[in-house]
């Protein structure tokens, strides 16, 4: 007798997760205090372009418009089988998340001056998603105490290995 539930995927119960884009510099120039997942709403001709890998966060970011939330100048480059309908490459892609999630982000976004930064753009399970930070501008200082840790942590590890 057949089992009725649908197949694992690779290594039986692991989540193939396929990067796509990543936003290198959100890290270095935000301080990232929260993440979550979200859908994307996106066009077949996005999608595909997507499987591609073509795609680029660098100036990305999420804006509340009424209710929901949307993504806007994530660059998805064109689908080259697409011709007349094709999308336009930086166009604004509803994020799909729970109504109390926005709420709670965007109530923050507008009180305490945080902004959402995409960091990482990948399929999982055969859909698109987008890991979003809840993140703080980095100051001057900031970024100096970060390189001077960054050092700091590197000359330990040296030193551990030279043992």
């Amino acid at each position: 007798m057949a089992s009725g539930g649908k197949s694992k995927g690779p290594a039986g119960g692991e989540q193939a997760i396929k990067v796509v884009a990543e936003n290198r510099r959100a890290r270095f120039d935000y301080t990232v205090d929260e993440k979550v997942e979200a859908g994307l709403e996106l066009t077949g001709s996005e999608v595909k372009s997507l499987r591609e890998g073509v795609a680029n966060l660098s100036d990305a970011y999420a804006l509340p418009k009424g209710s929901e939330l949307f993504l806007l100048n994530a660059h998805i480059g064109s689908y080259k089988s697409a011709s007349v309908f094709d999308h336009l490459p930086t166009r604004g892609r509803k994020l799909l998340m729970h109504r109390a999630e926005i709420d709670r982000w965007v109530t923050k976004v507008r009180e305490r001056g945080y902004s959402i930064i995409p960091l990482v753009l990948y399929f999982k399970k055969g859909r698109a998603k987008v890991e979003l930070g809840l993140c703080r501008g980095k100051t001057h200082e900031d970024r100096r105490q970060d390189i001077k840790e960054r050092e700091t942590k590197r000359e330990m590890d040296r030193a551990v290995r030279r043992r």
